[in-house]
């Protein structure tokens, strides 16, 4: 199979490129403009496929196809919002000279409006499917899973790229141009618009049992999803899609520039996108993480339920998101899977069980978490994860009621001057080795109260459900000072990691935030628990280890 790339060493096409390297059966053509470029990329590709490096520019794409005669034109150029009245000439050669297309379209008229060609597509026997992205494919398919179980009413949705992702020019441009400038969307049952970028929420990332992501100021964007997923769900009344870049005060910056320009009708913006793109491609900083989230409301059997997905992508794995479903359809189509002849959106390319198979063996996970007010504490934040801990771990965390648990531990106190005066302020125990130890677990107003005895010494902290910045995450509080704790299932081990921490009430700086590595096992039939209270500057100031079993009530 031959396989014509535009914009073949830009971001997503040299990365679907890079995801196709293990196919020997294929030849790609590395196109653009700038044939130097097509030939540094060919030189530094390493795979089974053959690449070879082509300068074409769109313009030139018929007499391009009649000489080069590929299997499949994927376009991967950009941006798609200028284009201009010809914006559709590379889909109109295509189906002349009977290939099949896809692309990467990210701008919402122009995959809303592929589906003109679809009587020609069919005729020349060729599909073409416009917007094979995340948005609108991923979204598409996790909306679909949501609506197996309610009728789904209004969508919110967002992907936060990790800083290290890097960002393409084009992208840019297409981003800084619509900034300020009406969006089209869905809202309140019926078409209407919001405005780039001058449109803003926060959101937390939190895939189950995994650590979550920062939350995440995300902003409304124009793609695909906010046109062509409304048609395929009847009841949907409202629909609204976000970025969240990072770092977060740039981020700000291009929010007032938006509302500067929707305020004073400014022009476009688009001449700074070279500025922008300079920055955000220099300025990286933070966790090299990713995430991307549906969110639904919807009613079944005259309830109202929420639902929302979840994605988390660590490291280098999450940028090639984007690429991946023009990967499957192309590895789908050397097993003899083709899709259906005619021009599209590409919203039904696949089914969320295909992206499950493009993620296996990646560090990108997934899962869905439903609202469940009545479900105890750790099984609202953990969503779907509880089911995995050890089942003596979700003894004790799976009641309501007032429970107890005994057992012994063994207790490290830190010897520093400030470490001694903290654990005194807070009542930690004393070190010591065979401690006897009880723990009582009691429903409170808002959460639950753990009460810790160790050898007489009793010490109580309350656990509740975090909101706002602290979405998914279980807070716990020792007296003036609280921490909010991430809980990571890894390798049976349930760790509780330290992401905020607040004193008085007040937010504190990460740079003083409580560390030490905390964890919760089961061994031999027992619950055990590892804990670690450290802190900069500090140092340790109480370690307890130990196995707890469940206290038979007479």
């Amino acid at each position: 199979m031959k396989i014509l790339i535009l914009g073949g060493y830009g971001v997503f096409g040299g990365r679907l490129a890079e995801l196709l390297s293990n196919i020997s059966e294929i030849e790609i053509l590395i196109c653009g403009r700038s044939l130097a470029r097509a030939e540094a990329f060919c030189a530094g590709y390493r795979g089974a496929a053959q690449v070879r490096p082509l300068a074409l520019d769109r313009l030139d794409i018929a007499e391009g196809l009649r000489i080069q005669a590929p299997d499949l034109v994927v376009d991967a150029s950009g941006p798609f919002q200028d284009y201009g009245s010809d914006r559709y000439r590379v889909i109109t050669a295509c189906i002349d000279a009977g290939i099949d297309y896809l692309d990467f379209a990210d701008a919402a008229d122009f995959v809303f409006g592929v589906s003109q060609f679809d009587a020609q597509a069919k005729a020349a026997g060729v599909f073409i499917l416009s917007g094979v992205s995340s948005f609108p494919v991923l979204t598409a398919a996790v909306l679909r899973e949501m609506a197996a179980r309610m009728d789904i009413i209004a969508v919110e949705g967002g992907i936060a790229p990790s800083p290290y992702a890097g960002i393409g020019l084009n992208v840019m441009r297409a981003v800084v141009g619509y900034a300020g400038a009406p969006v089209k969307l869905w809202r309140d049952g019926k078409a209407s618009h919001g405005i780039g970028l001058a449109e803003s929420m926060r959101f937390t990332v939190a895939a189950p049992g995994r650590l979550p992501l920062r939350n995440i100021h995300f902003s409304l964007v124009d793609v695909p999803d906010l046109q062509v997923i409304p048609p395929e769900h009847p009841t949907m009344t409202d629909i609204w899609m976000g970025a969240g870049p990072v770092p977060e005060s740039l981020h700000r910056i291009l929010n007032l520039l938006a509302k500067t320009r929707a305020r004073l009708g400014l022009p476009s913006f688009a001449p700074l996108s070279p500025l922008f793109f300079a920055v955000l491609n220099r300025v990286r900083f933070g966790e090299h993480r990713g995430g991307m989230f549906v969110s639904a409301r919807g009613e079944a059997n005259g309830k109202t339920m929420r639902i929302s997905w979840h994605l988390l992508a660590e490291g280098d794995d999450g940028p090639y998101i984007p690429s991946m479903a023009i990967e499957a359809v192309i590895r789908q189509l050397l097993d003899g899977k083709r899709p259906a002849p005619g021009a599209r959106p590409g919203t039904r390319a696949l089914e969320l069980a295909d992206y499950d198979v493009l993620f296996r063996g990646r560090t990108i996970f997934t899962g869905f978490r439903y609202d469940e007010p009545d479900a105890p504490l750790y099984g609202q934040l953990l969503g779907s994860a509880f089911a995995d801990l050890p089942p003596r771990l979700r003894e004790l965390h799976g009641g309501k009621q007032t429970r107890q648990w005994a057992g012994l531990a063994k207790i490290r106190r830190g010897r520093g001057v400030l470490a001694r005066i903290i654990s005194a302020f807070l009542g930690f125990p004393k070190a010591g080795t065979n401690v006897p130890v009880s723990v009582e677990l009691s429903p409170e107003k808002g959460g639950e109260r753990w009460t810790r005895n160790f050898g007489g010494k009793t010490f109580s902290s309350m656990q509740s459900r975090g909101s706002g910045k602290e979405e998914y995450l279980v807070v716990e509080r020792f007296g003036i000072i609280s921490v909010a704790l991430a809980l990571v299932l890894d390798g049976g081990r349930l760790y509780l990691t330290a992401r905020r921490w607040r004193l008085l009430g007040m937010p504190m700086p990460r740079f003083l935030l409580p560390s030490g590595s905390s964890f919760e096992s089961e061994e031999q039939g027992r619950f055990c628990f590892d804990v670690d209270i450290s802190a900069p500057l500090v140092g340790l100031i109480v370690a307890y280890r130990g196995t707890l079993e469940p206290v038979v009530q007479a």
